[in-house]
């Protein structure tokens, strides 16, 4: 299994990566962690323009989806005709939102391009990879993700803020995406994100291999990030996430 980074900027674009987006590839099916605004752009770096089999859209703040809008420009419009519709697993109001947000009436909407399914806390298939997904702690309907393939686990948090059920669903990963909006200090608001010390708290509870701090907000300073973390507890390798980095899982 194969993780690439396609965009870890929190909140917005950054002038070094777009917002969330997290690939993920394991016997040629390749699998898409959240859309983020300016992401469709760096995923051709990596993959083609055609080549997304599945996507899992953790939550439905912009810098999460927003290129979906752009990939139904892609699927719908292709030189050579609409292409066959890609699955999406993402909050149930994602087509109706999607759809506003592309200015589409509803009917028949962003479907045309994507194929639905309301996401629930509890396990399923996508392609070769077992998801699971576990609602986390942040002010909208949100869902952290464990993906595995192989005896290999990548988790996800998405955005929240201290959460068990994280720790539960990042419980011997061999690689935690864990965000680390915050700066460690007095008077950040609970339920919403976590700073770099309590990332690495949730990494040492949960036993994972390796932790990578992402949804990095642009006005941040990453390298304080990276000392708060440092303060949490966790015996294991730490990184930031950049855009472009490749993690091969064997």
């Amino acid at each position: 299994m194969r993780l690439t980074i396609v965009g870890c900027s929190g909140s917005f674009p950054g002038p070094d990566s777009p917002a969330s987006c997290y690939l993920l590839e394991a016997e040629g099916f390749r699998l898409l962690l959240d859309f983020g605004n300016g992401s469709l752009g760096a995923l051709q770096r990596h993959i083609g323009l055609y080549d997304v089999d599945a996507i899992c859209l953790s939550h439905l703040h912009a810098d999460h989806c927003l290129d979906m809008c752009s990939y139904h420009v892609v699927r719908t419009y292709a030189p050579s005709g609409p292409l066959p519709r890609v699955p999406v697993h993402a909050p149930k109001d994602a087509p109706r939102r999607l759809g506003a947000a592309y200015g589409m009436d509803d009917e028949p909407g962003l479907e045309t391009a994507f194929d639905f399914s309301a996401l629930a806390p509890g396990t399923f298939s996508v392609g070769p990879f077992e998801v699971t997904a576990a609602q986390m702690n942040h002010p909208v309907e949100t869902y952290g993700f464990r993906v595995t393939h192989g005896g290999h686990a990548v988790a996800y948090s998405a955005d929240t803020g201290e959460s068990a059920e994280l720790v539960e669903l990042a419980a011997g990963a061999d690689v935690l995406l864990c965000e680390a909006s915050f700066l460690d200090r007095p008077g950040n608001p609970e339920g919403l994100h976590m700073n770099g010390r309590q990332a690495a708290e949730h990494a040492a509870r949960a036993g994972a291999g390796t932790l990578v701090l992402t949804h990095l907000v642009p006005w941040n300073d990453p390298e304080q990030i990276l000392r708060d973390a440092g303060r949490g507890g966790f015996e294991g390798r730490v990184e930031l996430a950049r855009s472009g980095a490749v993690y091969d899982l064997r």
